[in-house]
């Protein structure tokens, strides 16, 4: 597991790298172009702080195809994703999987903090769609909406796994839609899917080591156990 958390992290440094220096810009450039066939208007300043926060707040519904893109990608938006998991750690922990209930809730909050952290240090060369700039992607690597649908995804799988085969067409579905969509290019998405895949080992190594649970006997058996007080008072009956 070690060896392939190295390597997913090799990956995405690697393909972060790659971005900034534009080696990829004409993949991304050619998607921009035949990639999109949902894609909005274009616009000409990159999305506000409200914008990324909540659901659908001036998002771009004149377009049936593009409505159902925003709909079907809803789950990876930060408030809505949030909830998400929250609803699904609250689950694994009322069936005594803390690990998991805690390693899901941290991988969301570590992925959207990388994702903030990335945007802010790495700026792509410029995208341009009907003689506009895409300056929406100027700084759009990692895609967030791709990191918080996996996790979405997975954390989902684990508290209800008889939900797995439609969640794995959903999260397939909403990947396609990101870009068809016009909301990140695929180098984008690609490096959402390495730092969500980097995260979920993290979670599954969590829940093997079993910390939470022997620390949750612990004190269990600390409260059970009778104290020095009670213990003279039982034999003195």
């Amino acid at each position: 597991m070690r060896a392939l958390a190295a390597a997913l992290a090799a990956a995405f440094a690697a393909l972060g790298g790659l971005v900034g220096a534009g080696a990829l810009a004409g993949a991304d450039q050619w998607s921009v172009d035949h990639a999109m066939p949902l894609a909005g208007q274009p616009s000409k300043h990159p999305p506000t702080f409200l914008e990324s926060l909540l659901p659908l707040y001036h998002a771009d519904l004149r377009g049936a195809g593009h409505t159902v893109a925003q709909l079907v990608t809803l789950p990876g938006q930060v408030a809505v994703s949030l909830l998400v998991v929250a609803a699904a750690a609250a689950a694994l922990r009322r069936r005594g999987r803390y690990e998991a209930a805690a390693g899901w809730i941290a991988a969301w909050a570590l992925g959207t903090a990388v994702e903030v952290v990335c945007k802010e240090a790495l700026v792509r060369p410029p995208l341009v769609r009907g003689g506009v700039r895409m300056t929406g992607f100027d700084s759009s690597w990692p895609s967030g909406h791709t990191i918080r649908t996996t996790i979405v995804a997975l954390a989902l799988a684990a508290a209800w796994p008889r939900l797995r085969p439609l969640l794995a067409l959903w999260l397939a579905g909403a990947l396609a839609l990101v870009i068809a969509g016009g909301f990140h290019t695929p180098t984008d998405v690609a490096g959402g899917l390495l730092l969500a895949a980097l995260l979920a080992l993290g979670v599954v190594a969590l829940e093997r080591s079993g910390l939470l649970r022997r620390r949750a006997a612990l004190r269990a058996a600390r409260a059970a156990a009778p104290g020095p007080g009670r213990g003279r008072r039982a034999a003195g009956a």
